[in-house]
């Protein structure tokens, strides 16, 4: 079934060109003056709305026809102030590790990170009761600091970061937090998933959902009392199977997801850790059917039981990118070995369309590596689920974990989050790729380099406002954008001497068509097409496409 028909059926635009707000907003024009040259007037770039739609490059229901292009992902530099949250001094909730299984939020001019502490103490209590949920805070989102909240008592004190959940204590060693306004309910505008554990004949992990009304003070939404920091048997919201969820926790459509790595039986055998995600339509009842939402292309080699630990396989789900439209992702791409001094962790970029199935837009790509032996991230690099645009960066906040035993190597300061750095938006590129053309001697004429979009609805009454993100355009690099109806017929006022040229690089370029101005009205249905011109074209690339309410 075509995209279109199945957005008009879910009567919700989400796949791949939809938002939570287009179902009732209608699209505003953009004018945009052009000089003799070509180039546009320096305006201030208007900033990204919430609502908005994105088409990035590597998205390939998006953008799912191209000719004589080639796709360039990228790698994310360190920032030189890594790692921009530390473990704290000794005697402190967090001076054993700073563990980013968290979140990062940015709310107005303050960004706000949650993360897991862990402290030495030796009281008795299972190894997860040292582990607590903790909270800092952040101008920039570099520079952090530990607010003494007055919410938790330890050692005698209640002069620290901790946050204050309800049961306590309850040992968390992975957590994930959802600002959800959407909720009616001002109590439960803040939501965090957990990983807890419970004991059945052995330790397992299990779900433990919160709420809470600022996202310092939680309770847990059915009533339980832990028993030694873990969950009774009778208190599980999942079935009592081993499942270490919070690699991501999401809503899409309506209905809230997590997902976590699980090596128990599938439909289908596979190798080690795969990605399950468990559902609920409330957040407080959960459904006991999981969906497997990503498997590795080497984890379909089943090597059979009991070596659970070999092989390449994902490492703690999936932390997301809610864009709207689409889900951006990096996961753990755990390298597995006989014995775990051999293992270690890189992280790697996944996307969804529907928010239930995740693939790589390059297959066994490494995203991020982990540090060499000696750096504060060697042996293990984490997912924690931060990602913010911040002025022409992207900021992709991770956490470090070395899996190898201790001892082995010299001590180095264990735990913290980091930051990786992109230009905004820019995770990969369309380039234009000249090999089709052939040797020169047969004189052939110059390839065309072009994408054509899936399906986009619009409002009939008005054009939709668009930007783009791209580099290397001027004088003899420019992109030309055409409009195509639902037939991919060029529409009048669209396509041609009426198209849309745009030779300025920038990240949020507005473009516009001289059939706006005429007042041609659009179908309900649109392509866009978008062709790479100029005689120094290879320089062209390509990131994204903004849809903007």
């Amino acid at each position: 079934m075509p995209l279109d028909k199945r957005l008009d059926q879910r009567k919700c635009w989400r796949t791949p060109f939809t938002s939570r707000a287009m179902t009732y907003a209608t699209l505003a024009i953009v004018a945009l003056s052009l000089m003799s040259d070509g180039q546009a007037e320096p305006t201030p770039l208007p900033e990204s709305s919430e609502d908005e739609v994105v088409l990035f490059a590597f998205d390939s229901e998006s953008i799912p026809f191209t000719q004589n292009l080639r796709l360039e992902m990228r790698q994310p530099t360190r920032h030189p102030a890594n790692p921009v949250l530390q473990r704290g001094p000794e005697g402190s909730p967090d001076e054993l590790a700073v563990q980013f299984y968290g979140s990062v939020i940015r709310e107005g001019d303050t960004f706000r990170l949650w993360y897991v502490a862990a402290d030495r103490a030796d009281d008795g209590l299972p190894a997860s009761a040292h582990w607590r949920p903790a909270y800092a805070e952040s101008k920039d989102g570099i520079h952090w600091t530990k607010p003494n909240l007055g919410l938790v008592e330890y050692h005698g004190s209640k002069d620290n970061n901790l946050i204050l959940t309800d049961p306590s204590p309850l040992g968390m060693v992975n957590l994930k937090v959802l600002r959800d306004d959407d909720d009616p309910d001002p109590a439960s505008r803040y939501k965090i998933t957990t990983h807890a554990y419970f004991r059945h004949r052995r330790r397992l992990g299990t779900l433990a959902p919160f709420v809470s009304a600022d996202g310092l003070s939680w309770r847990m939404e059915q009533s339980v009392t832990p028993v030694r920091a873990e969950l009774p048997l009778d208190a599980l919201v999942l079935p009592p199977v081993h499942f270490e969820p919070c690699g991501g926790l999401y809503r899409w459509d309506g209905v809230y997801y997590i997902n976590g790595q699980n090596a128990m039986n599938a439909p289908r055998p596979y190798q080690g850790r795969i990605v399950r995600t468990y559902r609920s339509r409330d957040f407080r009842n959960w459904s006991e059917t999981s969906h497997i939402a990503f498997v590795r292309s080497t984890q379909h080699d089943y090597l059979g039981p009991g070596r659970s630990l070999e092989g390449e396989q994902n490492h703690e789900g999936i932390s997301v990118w809610n864009r709207g439209n689409v889900l951006l992702g990096v996961y753990g791409r755990f390298h597995g070995a006989e014995e775990w001094k051999d293992v270690s962790v890189d992280l790697g970029l996944a996307i969804s369309n529907d928010g239930l199935h995740f693939r790589e837009p390059l297959q066994e790509w490494t995203f991020l590596e982990r540090g060499a032996d000696g750096e504060w991230d060697q042996g293990g690099v984490l997912q924690g689920q931060g990602f913010e645009n911040v002025g022409d960066s992207t900021y992709i906040y991770y956490g470090a974990w070395d899996p190898r035993p201790t001892g082995k190597l010299p001590p180095v300061p264990r735990g913290g989050v980091g930051v990786a750095v992109l230009p905004r938006d820019r995770f990969g590129d369309l380039v234009v790729e000249l090999k089709g053309e052939g040797p020169n001697e047969y004189q052939l004429p110059k390839v065309q380099c072009e994408l054509i979009t899936a399906p986009i609805p619009i409002s009939t009454s008005v054009a939709p406002r668009m930007f783009l993100n791209a580099d290397g355009l001027g004088i003899d690099s420019q992109l030309v954008i055409e409009l195509l109806d639902e037939n991919e017929t060029p529409i009048n006022g669209f396509f041609g001497d009426d198209a849309a040229v745009i030779r300025q690089s920038g990240f949020r370029t507005p473009i516009t068509w001289p059939g706006l101005q005429q007042g041609i009205s659009l179908p309900d249905t649109i392509h866009l097409k978008m062709t790479f011109q100029g005689s120094k074209r290879e320089t062209i690339r390509f990131s994204a496409l903004y849809i903007d309410p």
